[in-house]
This record gives structure tokens, C-alpha cells and sequence, in this order.
């Protein structure tokens, strides 16, 4: 298993930026896709951003399309957030997620690992 440990959160002001690191623990050899989930107070879980096991395929939902980037250096077994242009609406719990295949996909369920959760708030 590939048990994700995320860090990397913190208070930023609006327009700042913040990088997330999701270090993954456990066997080598999974190929699978990897992703950045994200909770509110009140709200659903919603994907933010995914990549594929070799990194040449990523996908961002539209709120995040254009100021985040997600990255990821399989020698380390590390993923990576980096967000910038951070808006208070950005404010949330990020959750880092092991997919159960080498699919790309936003839909929680496919995910089977999930790691405690970084909190980030962005200030206005």
C-alpha cells in the first residue's frame, strides 16, 4: 500500500502561494495515478487536481485551472501541489489520494488511499 502523508499547509494571504507535498510510504512498484482533493467547512469533498504515474497527464478542476500545478517525483515517492494566485475560496482541509488504478479520475472512490489532510487558509 502507498499510504500518502501530506504537508506543506499553512496561513497565506490572498495572492500568495504555498507548495503541498504528498510523500507516499509503503510498496515501490504501484503505477498508479495520484490526487489532490480538497473539503471546506460544510461542503463535499472535491477533486482538485490528478496526475498519472508517469507524470505525463494531469487534469485540474476549473476552479484551480491555470494558478495550481501538480507534479510528482516517483524516485521519492512524492507529489507535489504547487498553488499560486491563492484566493480565501481556496480556503480547505487538501487531502492527497492514492488512485486504485493507473486511470486518471476525479471521482473519490477511485481512490483507496487517503492521507490525513493539510489545512490551508488564505486570508483576504
Amino acid at each position: 500500500q502507498l499510504q500518502p502523508v501530506e504537508s506543506g499547509g499553512g496561513l497565506v494571504q490572498a495572492g500568495g502561494s504555498l507548495r503541498l507535498s504528498c510523500a507516499a510510504s509503503g510498496r515501490t512498484s504501484s503505477r498508479n495515478a495520484m490526487g489532490w482533493f480538497r473539503q471546506a467547512p460544510r461542503k463535499e469533498r472535491e477533486f482538485v487536481a490528478g496526475i498519472t504515474w508517469s507524470g505525463g497527464s494531469t487534469y485540474y478542476s476549473d476552479s484551480v485551472k491555470g494558478r495550481f500545478t501538480i507534479s510528482r517525483d516517483n524516485a521519492k515517492n512524492t507529489v507535489y501541489l504547487q498553488m499560486d494566485s491563492l484566493k480565501p475560496e481556496d480556503t480547505a482541509v487538501y487531502y492527497c489520494a492514492t488512485g486504485s488504478s493507473a486511470v486518471l479520475t476525479t471521482t473519490p472512490v477511485r481512490y483507496n488511499y487517503w492521507g490525513q489532510g493539510t489545512q490551508v487558509t488564505v486570508s483576504s
